[in-house]
């Protein structure tokens, strides 16, 4: 299985940007996984929080293959301790997944089109946090993820 991570607009702090790329590579070493970012919309003063959506909607769509998994980082998604989130992506494994899209939104969320294509949505924490700020925190995870399934001693319970 590959991991993909789609993200709306590019990471402007050098230090969360180091961030992501430290704990990339660590999960490069476990299974394939790749960031794709969406570059954020141009001129948008100018449009509605659903037109912004459905653009955004439209672009995440387009990276999106027929048979790809489509998760989405979402407030109301499910809630997984770390454990459960390394057994949710062992199942994905164990099913023949050939790719695991995980994507975080735009500033408003999603388009309808994305929600009606999504597979599930996953949540991280009640808390809102910036959209850069989630990215190093769901690579993170995804790493932990898998030392726990290798027993690896990253993980502390």
């Amino acid at each position: 299985m590959q991991i993909k991570l789609i993200a709306i607009g590019k990471t402007d702090h050098p230090a969360i940007q180091k961030l992501i790329e430290e704990y990339s590579t660590r999960l490069g070493f476990y299974i394939r996984f790749e960031m794709e970012v969406i570059p954020d919309l141009k001129n948008t003063k100018s449009l509605s929080e659903q037109i912004q959506n459905e653009k955004e909607g439209d672009l995440i769509l387009k990276k999106i293959q027929s048979a790809d998994e489509l998760i989405l980082l979402d407030e109301r998604g499910k809630s997984f301790s770390s454990i459960e989130f390394s057994e949710f992506l062992q199942k994905k494994m164990n099913s023949g997944l050939k790719q695991l899209v995980l994507v975080i939104g735009g500033p408003y969320g999603f388009s309808d089109t994305v929600y009606s294509r999504a597979n599930g949505k996953i949540s991280l924490s009640k808390m809102t946090f910036s959209h850069q700020m989630i990215r190093p925190f769901l690579i993170e995870q995804l790493y932990r993820a898998f030392t726990i399934l290798r027993n690896e001693p990253y993980h502390h319970e």
